[in-house]
């Protein structure tokens, strides 16, 4: 699996995209991380990071920025003593107030689409106007420009681009096709 996520960056480095979320949850992350920033010039953050003594850990391997899937109040402090952003996970209200008393750089919402999508986005930007949201947790291919157009600074896409069975099958050339229209869909909104 660790390699599956190294071939998964370089095959989207190649469709164009810059910047990669390597979680925690994915074997020897940390590894990974050190790995990347020696090889690229993308910019690699960690996700799924719950706590500070992750988070160090992560920054010591040379991760860019940091993602937790929830409020850790004491992140974006550490965070910003080495300046690099940090990045809260919240779901409701509430929580995405909390990460931002906590001063988060940016607030993930997941697991959007469990939640009313670009909809819930929307609704989300109406009431905390100017805090940069980046949706993430079931978006499709076909839904960025609309999560864009709602939002959103930008979206997390995980299992849609790096799906294990299309890795291991060596399936560059299908992971590429996705990346493309995933590409499309930003360039329309940005154009």
């Amino acid at each position: 699996m660790a390699e599956n996520a190294v071939t998964a960056v370089q095959w989207l480095s190649e469709a164009g995209f810059r910047t990669f979320e390597i979680t925690l949850t994915t074997p020897d992350a940390i590894k990974i991380i050190a790995r990347l920033i020696s090889k690229t010039d993308a910019l690699i953050g960690a996700g799924t990071v719950t706590s500070v003594k992750q988070a160090k850990k992560c920054i010591e391997a040379g991760a860019q920025y940091i993602v937790s899937p929830c409020v850790v109040s004491d992140l974006p402090a550490i965070c910003h003593q080495y300046d690099i952003p940090c990045i809260l996970g919240a779901c409701t209200p509430t929580e995405l107030h909390l990460a931002m008393e906590a001063e988060a750089d940016a607030v993930k919402i997941f697991p959007v689409s469990l939640m009313g999508g670009s909809t819930y986005i929307k609704t989300l930007s109406s009431i905390f106007t100017g805090v940069p949201l980046i949706p993430t947790g079931g978006i499709k291919p076909n839904e960025v420009q609309e999560y864009l157009e709602s939002g959103a600074i930008c979206v997390g896409l995980g299992g849609v681009l790096v799906n294990e069975t299309l890795i291991q099958q060596g399936e560059r050339r299908k992971i590429l096709e996705i990346s493309l229209e995933i590409i499309q869909q930003a360039t329309k909104y940005s154009s």
